[in-house]
């Protein structure tokens, strides 16, 4: 054992607070990597003195001079020197050493009161050679500028495909260990999909690159993924996390916001290969540019993800600075990767990060316009930030009083024409949901009626989904119906009774169809049918009484308005969607109605003119929608400076009420110890706005933002960073594994001119990349957490992903990139626990089948699948995901109606691609099909023979059950030949299949 001597009776002696924690921070192990290095050898201040002092020392002896304790600062060489704590080159005249191996309970270190255990002799043996050894301090290893150090040339060259794996190679060789075989091919296909598309390969896809014996296939492999327009989508959603990105304001009113152009911007620009220097500085700064572009516009929405507080009684100053501190600590944190926001009180306890630094910092972001939670904004249509601009046609004038409908909407014969549709056979529709835009009551009546309460907004939009037994749809009847709650009787909301209805959508299978003709049986003056499917918000049906009306009938009672489809379409396993638009005058809202169908309407006469309804033409769907998450139009925020700049004051404790005016205003600037780690003469001399403090952060100099951002990258590729707290770059995270790696990529990155597409390139083509993850008892005991990566690592997948793999396995999948936010299936009472119930009325067509990317993220309360599969709120910065292992996640995708519905589609799939009517000759080769298609691979001899005994057994199961079996299958058309109880079986199977590990991990 080490003596533990006691300081002689004569020596000079700090005070028992002097040194704080400092015998504290040895109780901690240093790195286990650098634990059989500590024995001999020179101590390696940065690897193995550094992580201790700063966990357990900075805090009273670092560089926060208002908290420090007894004048004594450990984070540099001159301040321990000073104070006689180290004694360079004498271990026992240093009181370090001293306080360490004291027995006196006053002055011995850790103090009992911290409750650390004893030091071993290790950790003790460490200190003393560092203090032998000169005790010589580094600056922390992620200030310092990139080593040029070239890859290595290891023994066994012939397994390294590029200079990554030199690296790794080397260090494994050190280590006496061999890397894992490549992973077969299924298994690669399956891997680099996901990682660069988050999509699954199909059966064809991979038996094709199975087949393909060119060496170059994988090559290829990699070079199609980076050019599919679904790889900005993939690497997007790493990107917006880092945004904060959501569709809402945050806080509990949490209101929507059309943010998606910003979405847009993120994955055009990485599906571009935008270089990572011009996607900081036009995202920080591309207002400021010298006549920016729109896009460079909205690429400035970056910084308006930030919360807004909608409610009343606040301060907006406070939620102003709210803002903009975030705005500093998400840059601090995407671009530095450190925890700058630990400054906004005080001095960093542990990092050179002054108080001051932060508050020029916070100056940069300080002129924004955003007060009183708007701000700046511009209107983005669908498709604009891709090239495909939607532009609003001019609006007509409003019409003048007493004026004459436009001719375009008169029709000649109006009166025949609807005596003829009156006549036809109207079968009602069945309602399978409705609702409204404002969460308003729609109450279903005995007669098939729906009554709206009032309750929503002044112009709301009703929404109804229903299904029919007609085989196809030629038109739909519209009654309006009086009722004794309604003013006057109704049929409408307004005081007099009346309404005005000032569009009118139909939909099948979520496209939406052209209407030809629209009648009534009485309209307005200026307000006829028509002007419900003209596309112009300012123009609708009203029934007003007047000279105009078309038949003499009076206001207050039930009247009916048939709409004419262009072409009659096909229902078959469809739903029809329709939604009664109400934009003009408050309050004038439909009050009851129903809804019937007809699968035929006769000829009409010539003299009948074809109305134009605006919004089928692309020119003007733009106009459809008020500006927000889910409309063709969104009122984007954006960053712009103000005109006169605001002064910038230090605040006391981070309280905007106490500003030091003795110490502002400030002037913008940077991270003083960041600045002094780059050669004096690329420093950039001049701080005055934001786009100077994105040129700072990207100059070749900076070491910090090159290093950041090639760790995050590798860590979506190998479950970890080479820094494993990516987050924190400072003294308090984790030491790089692969230093010199690490300091080769960023090198790399800069030299490939800041491509991304180079570096998933150089990355995903290394022998380290394709190695097979299978778990190796050699590794278990010489490297259990794999981080000399000696094998790849199993990852499940993001919670979009998850989604994303299901759509692809069903076949479900809508491949349409970019636009508005979509609403997809979610369970019931979503909302119950919210200031504000949302509005979620659940995509029927298209929409509802759109990766999960797109899926409207309310900050408040985000949809499940997102929550259970660990997505974050997006209060603030994210720039890692935990992932957790839960039953909720099992649960999840069990019984979840997307899910469930996926399920069901992939059998009706297997089916489709597997056709014949008996299920036990099939059932072998379905479930391989099945496999194939969900795991990229056939099943295991295990898998097979328990996915073959639950398929028969739920077989005869269902067989005696028939409403069971009806259950299970739902409404879609069973195939041809396939007994129900056998496709009931099959959903029971597919539903196992993307219930399993497999399906979610990413091997």
């Amino acid at each position: 054992m080490l003596t533990r001597s006691l300081p002689s009776p004569g020596r000079r002696h700090h005070s028992a607070p002097l040194l704080g924690a400092v015998g504290a921070m040895l109780a901690l192990s240093v790195a286990p990597l650098a634990a059989a290095e500590e024995g001999m050898g020179k101590v390696r201040f940065n690897e193995q003195i550094r992580p201790i002092l700063s966990d357990m020392c900075f805090h009273c002896h670092g560089p926060d001079d208002k908290t420090r304790d007894a004048d004594l600062r450990l984070d540099t060489r001159e301040g321990a020197l000073e104070n006689g704590a180290v004694v360079p080159g004498k271990p026992d005249e240093s009181e370090l050493m001293v306080r360490i191996l004291s027995h006196d309970r006053s002055e011995m270190m850790p103090p009992p009161k911290a409750k650390k255990p004893s030091l071993t002799e290790a950790q003790v043996a460490t200190f003393r050679r560092w203090i032998e050894q000169g005790a010589e301090y580094e600056g922390h290893w992620a200030f310092l500028p990139l080593r040029q150090t070239p890859p290595p040339a290891p023994k066994n060259d012939g397994w390294s495909r590029n200079g990554v794996d030199r690296f790794i190679s080397t260090r494994l060789e050190k280590e006496g260990i061999q890397p894992s075989a490549e992973a077969d091919r299924a298994t690669l296909i399956r891997r680099v999909s996901l990682d660069l598309t988050g999509l699954l390969p199909t059966p064809a896809e991979v038996m094709a690159f199975e087949k393909d014996a060119d060496p170059l296939a994988y090559e290829r492999l990699v070079d199609r993924l980076l050019d599919s327009p679904h790889y900005g989508e993939r690497w997007g959603r790493h990107w917006l996390d880092q945004a904060r990105y959501a569709d809402s304001n945050g806080y509990t009113i949490d209101g929507e916001r059309g943010m998606w152009p910003y979405r847009d911007w993120v994955i055009k620009s990485l599906n571009e290969d935008l270089p990572f220097d011009r996607f900081t500085i036009e995202q920080l700064a591309g207002d400021l540019l010298s006549r920016p572009t729109r896009n460079q516009l909205v690429a400035t929405a970056f910084h308006r993800n930030t919360l807004i507080n909608e409610e009343g009684g606040t301060d907006p100053e406070q939620f102003r600075v709210e803002a903009v501190m975030d705005r500093v600590n998400t840059t601090g944190a995407v671009w530095l990767g450190l925890t700058v926001g630990c400054a906004q009180c005080h001095t960093h306890k542990f990092d050179p990060i002054t108080h001051e630094d932060y508050y020029r910092m916070y100056a940069f972001f300080n002129q924004g316009t955003d007060v009183n939670n708007k701000g700046t904004t511009m209107e983005v249509g669908r498709g604009e930030v891709f090239g495909k601009t939607v532009k609003a046609t001019p609006e007509p004038a409003p019409l003048a009083k007493n004026a004459k409908t436009p001719a375009s909407t008169q029709v000649p014969g109006t009166g025949v024409i609807h005596a003829r549709l009156a006549s036809l056979k109207w079968q009602p529709l069945e309602y399978v949901a409705y609702d409204t835009t404002a969460n308003a009551g729609l109450k279903l009546l005995p007669d098939n009626s729906l009554l709206a309460d009032g309750g929503g907004s002044f112009n709301d939009t009703y929404r109804v989904v229903a299904r029919s037994s007609l085989k196809k749809i030629a038109a739909v009847r519209l009654r309006v119906l009086t009722h004794e709650s309604l003013p006057k009787g109704g049929p409408g909301l307004a005081g007099n009774g009346n309404f005005v209805l000032t569009d009118f959508e139909i939909s099948v299978g979520g496209m939406e169809l052209p209407v030809k003709l629209a009648s009534a049986d009485h309209f307005q003056p200026n307000f006829p049918a028509q002007a419900a499917v003209d596309g112009d918000a300012k123009t609708g049906w009203a029934i007003n009484v007047g000279k105009g009306s078309a038949s003499g009938a009076r206001m207050n009672a039930d009247h009916d308005a048939v709409f004419v489809l262009e072409q009659p379409v096909s229902l078959e396993g469809l739903q029809l969607e329709v939604r009664l638009h109400h934009d003009l005058n408050e309050k004038y809202l439909v009050g009851r109605f129903a809804l019937d169908g007809v699968e035929a309407v006769p000829d009409l006469p010539r003299s009948a003119p074809v109305v134009a309804t605006a919004r089928n033409t692309p020119a003007t769907a733009a106009k459809k929608t008020k500006p927000g998450a889910t409309g063709d139009m969104a009122e984007l925020m954006i960053m712009k400076d103000l005109e006169k700049p605001r002064q910038t004051f230090l605040f006391q404790r981070g309280d905007f009420l106490r500003p030091d005016q003795k110490l502002g205003p400030l002037t913008p600037g940077v991270i003083a110890a960041v600045l002094a780690a780059m050669p004096e003469s690329q420093r950039p001399q001049r701080f005055q706005n934001r786009l100077d403090l994105a040129k700072w952060l990207v100059n070749p100099s900076n070491p910090l933002t090159p290093r950041v951002t090639m760790n995050r990258l590798w860590m979506h590729y190998f479950g970890r960073g080479i820094v494993e707290t990516e987050e924190d770059f400072g003294s308090q995270g984790s030491a790089p594994v692969h230093p010199e790696l690490l300091d080769w990529l960023a090198g790399e990155f800069i030299r490939q001119g800041w491509s991304f597409k180079a570096m998933h390139r150089l990355v995903v083509n290394s022998a380290t990349y394709r190695q097979s993850s299978r778990s190796r008892p050699d590794l278990m005991e010489k490297d259990p957490r794999n981080l000399l990566l000696a094998r790849q690592e199993r990852v499940r997948v993001e919670a979009e992903i998850i989604r994303d793999a299901g759509l692809c396995a069903s076949g479900l999948l809508n491949p349409a990139v970019g636009g508005p936010s979509v609403r997809p299936p979610q369970p019931e009472g979503v909302y119950s626990f919210t200031q504000n119930k949302k509005n979620w009325v659940t995509a029927v067509g298209p929409d509802r089948y759109r990766r999960g990317m797109y899926t409207l993220f309310y900050r408040s309360a985000p949809h499940p699948l997102f929550t259970t599969f660990d997505a974050p709120d997006f209060q603030q910065v994210c720039t890692r995901r935990s992932r957790s292992n839960t039953p909720l996640q099992a649960l999840t995708v069990a019984n979840d109606e997307a899910f469930v519905e996926m399920a069901r589609a992939m059998a009706a799939r297997l089916c489709k691609e597997m056709p014949g009517p008996v299920f036990a000759g099939l059932r072998e080769g379905r479930i391989l099909l099945a496999c194939r298609i969900a795991y990229s691979r056939g099943p295991s001899s295990e898998e097979l023979k328990l996915l073959q005994k639950l398929a028969t057994d739920l077989l005869g199961e269902y067989e005696k059950d028939p409403a069971a079996a009806k259950a299970a299958w739902g409404a879609l058309p069973l195939p041809d030949g396939v007994a129900l109880a056998e496709a009931a079986a099959l959903v029971s199977v597919t539903r196992a299949i993307l219930n399993t590990d497999a399906f979610v991990t990413r091997e």
